[in-house]
């Protein structure tokens, strides 16, 4: 049993036993993928995949069993990667943090420039995706911290701390009907076409539960990715829009701000890591700047129990 038989059980199974995508993503041929999976069942007298002829359908209760050790042995050997790494140079290298549009644009900015003061020699790369791709990022090791307000927090191979709150704002066009409204109510924002993010940014369920249980059926006639897209469409007159309050800090002369914040509850944006991922100084620190109470020292503490066996100190 080698490491390279272990990656393609891994990658064989985050492709959804597509074995040609998995041969693909591992520069070989397919051919010579299913010759090591073979050898890999030879050596443990075991099946690892239910089969249908030629094709992979699932794993078996075996396989199942053997992936949860797999993930753990290459999550260790990149660690051992990465403390080599960190003794050959601890002020140079990558740092990737994926995050969404909002995060990137409104949030992490002070934090991205003064860690580049500070650390000049480390290529950072902000990797922007859903926060299903973020969490998905981290679990696959293909991204140090995850920045997002849904589904980083839900994962127990992900270790979630809180970043900063805050609230959703209603914006309208200049000049619209609702603009000076005192205390807008969910029912009278409900007459207007909404635009709003799509389903899974940004706080998009809470919107769609806090409507629901006013009994409101809003038309959501638009849905973007980001604040910026829906800012412009409101300033078209193509609906009221519902962004996050960090989106509308800045004045636009093209559009009012309501007085809607109180309509819908808070939320909490996450930074987010692996658990039993080595972390470089510098990734340690990052998250510092982001939120001074997150030091080395208080990360590792919440981090102690899955790090015991996995992170090498």
């Amino acid at each position: 049993m080698n490491l390279q038989q272990i990656r393609i059980l891994r990658e064989t199974v985050r492709r959804n036993f597509n074995l040609t995508e998995a041969a693909q993503a591992l520069a070989t041929s397919q051919s010579g993928l299913s010759r090591h999976i073979k050898d890999l069942e030879y050596e443990l007298g075991v099946e690892i995949f239910v089969r249908h002829g030629k094709r992979f359908l699932g794993l078996t209760e075996a396989g199942r069993e053997i992936l949860v050790h797999a993930e753990r042995i290459l999550t260790d050997a990149d660690n051992i990667r990465r403390v080599a790494s960190q003794l050959r140079s601890a002020d140079q290298g990558v740092l990737v943090v994926a995050t969404t549009h909002t995060q990137a644009r409104y949030a992490l900015q002070p934090a991205v420039a003064a860690f580049r003061r500070e650390f000049p020699r480390v290529k950072l790369t902000l990797h922007q995706t859903s926060p299903t791709g973020i969490l998905n990022m981290l679990l696959e090791g293909r991204a140090d911290i995850g920045v997002s307000t849904e589904k980083v927090a839900d994962h127990p191979d992900v270790a979630a701390f809180p970043y900063y709150r805050w609230r959703h704002a209603v914006i309208a066009p200049r000049g619209h009907e609702l603009e000076g409204t005192k205390r807008l109510t969910l029912a009278e924002l409900a007459r207007w076409p909404i635009i709003t993010y799509h389903e899974g940014f940004t706080g998009r369920g809470m919107i769609d539960r806090v409507f629901a249980e006013a009994g409101e059926r809003p038309e959501i006639v638009m849905e973007a990715l980001d604040a910026d897209v829906i800012k412009d469409y409101v300033a078209l007159g193509v609906g009221v829009g519902i962004v996050a309050s960090m989106a509308v800090r800045q004045p636009d002369e093209r559009l009012a701000a309501l007085d809607g914040g109180h309509l819908f509850d808070e939320s909490t944006a996450h930074i987010a890591i692996r658990r039993g991922r080595y972390m470089r100084g510098f990734a340690y620190r990052f998250l510092e700047i982001c939120r001074p109470e997150l030091r080395e020292d208080a990360v590792r503490t919440e981090m102690a129990p899955a790090l015991a066996t996995a992170e090498i100190v």
